[in-house]
């Protein structure tokens, strides 16, 4: 059995349905399906690759994260692909009354392989291996980008922020804590093209003196230029 989700689904959910052992595919992921055509061209390219992915892998059942934890284009997004025939359950998580541990966004790590654990615990959680903790740098805030290789610019020393900490804390509707950065540490804040936390980004990057980027598909050299530059002489 084949079970699409994305964003952070309601663990209950999640639990009542891994009895089955089903395999679980993360459809926020660039695959590098075709693209369905279904929505505009200028969207927001996770929201795409969504639909791209479930028409192209049709999976037996989907988990569709919307309300507060996601976005309403993620609501819309169940909506069609209910419509398109697939078998779609809703889920919502806007439990933010206790906040886990955040290791793994204040580690020693490679920023990529922080993110990569990070949202890899979310269907099926593990021990974490032995990390060590580091002194921040640099931050990154945001959702993990579209295009994951902008994280092999920044130095090992980045902390973790945004709803990308919020969901290692395991409140993925947590906006206190998606908000909460450390003061006077220069932080890239990043959105995805089209995204409504953009809103957020520009604002905090503003508030807190840092750099704003939004990335529509994949980073063109100037971007990464911009983000590089903003690193070497911050």
């Amino acid at each position: 059995m084949k079970i699409g989700f994305w964003g952070y689904p309601n663990p209950d959910i999640v639990k009542s349905l891994d009895e089955k052992n089903p395999q679980w595919i993360d459809l926020d992921i660039d695959f590098g399906y075709p693209e369905s055509n279904i929505l505009p061209d200028a969207y927001c390219k996770i929201i795409k690759n969504i639909i791209d992915n479930a028409i192209h892998l049709k999976p037996d059942l989907i988990v569709a994260t919307i309300g507060k934890d996601k976005c309403d284009s993620g609501w819309f997004a169940s909506c069609i692909l209910k419509d398109l025939g697939f078998n779609v359950i809703q889920s919502k998580f806007e439990d933010i009354s206790l906040r886990r541990p955040t290791p793994v966004s204040t580690s020693d790590l490679p920023l990529r392989k922080k993110v990569e654990l990070i949202t890899g615990q979310i269907i099926k959680p593990t021990k974490l291996p032995v990390i060590k903790q580091c002194h921040a740098k640099f931050g990154f805030w945001g959702v993990p980008p579209n295009d994951l290789s902008i994280l092999e610019l920044f130095p090992n020393e980045t902390h973790v922020f945004g709803w990308t900490k919020c969901v290692e804390a395991g409140v993925p509707a947590d906006v206190e804590l998606e908000m909460e950065v450390e003061k006077n540490l220069p932080i890239v804040f990043y959105s995805q093209a089209f995204c409504a936390k953009s809103q957020l980004a520009k604002y905090l990057a503003k508030k807190h003196d840092g750099l704003y980027i939004d990335i529509d598909d994949y980073a063109t050299n100037s971007v990464r230029a911009k983000i590089e530059a903003f690193l070497r002489l911050r």
